[in-house]
């Protein structure tokens, strides 16, 4: 079985989606992996990226939120 370690779960304001997000262990070892799993209602969309894919997807949503006004709703911890 893998190691699943949770990171963060937040529900957006917006939509209502529950995104989690947990860091992905293999028993065999290897490269840890981060597991997105999105909640839109009873549908899910879960998928696993490599540490580059999640730095650049993670500097790119940065770039792009600060370039935005500050909203009047926060995200919840869900």
């Amino acid at each position: 079985m893998p190691t699943i370690t949770p990171l963060a779960k937040l529900t957006i304001p917006l939509g209502g989606q529950v995104i989690e997000l947990q860091q992905f262990d293999h028993d065999g070892g290897g490269m840890s992996l981060l597991r997105t799993r999105i909640r839109e209602k009873s549908r899910f969309t879960v998928f696993e990226i490599d540490p580059a894919s999640a730095r650049f997807w993670g500097e790119a949503l940065l770039r792009w939120a600060q370039t935005q006004p500050q909203p009047d709703e926060s995200v919840e911890p869900a």
